[in-house]
């Protein structure tokens, strides 16, 4: 019987960097444009506390979310790994146990968060009406939380095989069905926040569905779960998910730093920050999307002893953020005013997006070099060194910096000092990663 050979272990390193990374660009930033979407609409209803209560509630879903990444990361080096070495049936139970152990951690995960998300949306600094909507959309959207993580991890392996074009339909698909029913729940059924909190339930059940329908009918890349390999499969997962799901939290808690800074200059610089925020996630999806993207690739390559494509994946990968995240910033630079105007901010959330579009969006080079370091740590057996540069950037030098730029520029200083901390950490990332890359070779 012929072995399937991993498609990341011939071909130009660089066309597979591309490939993979805008492919998972345009299918992250599909699931992004769910929240922007939701924002855009909630947003037309003219209530700017609305859109703070929002920015609240996503500062705390971004935790759960990260933590999904995280399982996404661990399943992505197991799995590609496996392919690279020609085992695909020991990739099939490994895809299997991934999504098992998703489900469970994240229903956990939920079921806190949910007990909890009065004193912990009050501790980012929401009260009165703005924690109440905040706390509402919430407790609608949380539940949902288990079904988007094994939907995360179908994408994921789905990735780990090369399958760039289905791992991408995934969000374009639940995106869309975003985009289509935002303005029916929230205006047509007069639901508002609560229609916006719905239509990200739905789009999570998609995710699954499609993810789970394509990784097993497509590829045969998972089948019903065995105790014996969650058992197994659960040292090595968890080696790998355990640092990897730490790393991804260094992003939201810095981001919870920023908010509860940002929340001392008022609602208005809140709705500024939930703006940026989604800008982040839309106009950067490339830098997010590259952990996961180029992680197979490091995965196939290291699992096949192909050192010298190793290296010119980290190359490559370097090279691609750079260039893409100097044209999202020029895009966002041109778009200011128009941005400002679509959302309805008033001068202290304006201030904020300006801060961000006409500085602070060039600090995401760095954040992107971090997260390409990342994924070479994390699928080549040094996953620590990947929570250690995100939390230095997150736990160590943010909220200094925050507090500092803060304290002699008010709102936008809080912003530069997000970036700031980026460009000190990436760059140190960037360094050690690729001495680490070299040494492989030697």
């Amino acid at each position: 019987m012929t072995v399937k050979q991993g498609r990341f272990l011939t071909g130009s390193t660089m066309r597979h960097v591309v490939v993979m990374t805008m492919t998972a660009t345009i299918g992250l930033t599909f699931m992004f444009l769910i929240d922007a979407a939701s924002l855009f609409w909630v947003s037309r209803m003219g209530i700017e506390l609305n859109v703070a209560a929002l920015g609240f509630a996503w500062t705390i879903q971004f935790f759960t979310i990260s933590a999904g990444i995280g399982l996404m990361i661990a399943a992505v080096a197991l799995v590609s790994r496996s392919i690279g070495r020609g085992e695909r049936a020991l990739a099939r139970r490994q895809a299997t146990a991934s999504m098992v152990y998703a489900g469970v951690l994240q229903g956990v995960v939920a079921l806190i968060i949910w007990l909890l998300r009065d004193p912990i949306l009050a501790s980012a600094g929401a009260s009165g009406e703005t924690l109440r909507i905040a706390s509402r959309y919430l407790a609608f959207t949380l539940p949902a939380l288990p079904i988007v993580a094994v939907g995360m991890v179908g994408s994921a392996v789905l990735r780990a095989e090369g399958d760039a074009y289905r791992a991408m339909m995934v969000t374009i698909v639940a995106g869309l069905v975003a985009m289509v029913l935002d303005p029916l729940f929230i205006f047509t059924f007069g639901l508002g926040v609560d229609g916006a909190a719905f239509v990200v339930v739905i789009s999570r059940f998609t995710v699954a569905a499609l993810s789970i329908w394509f990784v097993i009918r497509v590829h045969d890349l998972a089948a019903k779960p065995a105790w014996a390999d969650i058992k197994i499969i659960a040292k090595p997962f968890f080696l790998i998910a355990a640092p990897a799901v730490l790393t991804q939290l260094s992003t939201p808690f810095g981001n919870y730093i920023v908010t509860i800074l940002v929340s001392e200059y008022g609602d208005g610089a809140v709705a500024g920050w939930a703006v940026v925020s989604r800008l982040t996630v839309v106009a950067f999806g490339g830098v997010f999307a590259l952990s996961g993207a180029v992680g197979g690739i490091f995965g196939q390559n290291y699992g096949a002893g192909k050192i010298d494509r190793v290296a010119s994946t980290y190359r490559d990968s370097l090279i691609y953020c750079v260039i893409y995240v100097a044209f999202a910033w020029l895009v966002l630079f041109l778009m200011r005013d128009v941005i400002v105007d679509v959302f309805g901010l008033g001068l202290q959330g304006a201030e904020i997006v300006y801060s961000f579009t006409n500085l602070a969006a060039g600090g995401f080079a760095f954040t992107g070099i971090l997260f390409v370091s990342n994924a070479a740590f994390n699928n080549l057996g040094h996953p620590l060194w990947s929570t250690g540069f995100n939390w230095a950037r997150d736990g160590l030098l943010m909220f200094p910096l925050c507090w500092l730029l803060g304290d002699l520029l008010a709102g936008p200083g809080v912003v530069y000092g997000q970036a700031l901390a980026a460009v000190i950490v990436g760059t140190l990332a960037a360094v050690i990663a690729w001495r680490f890359v070299n040494q492989l070779k030697g």
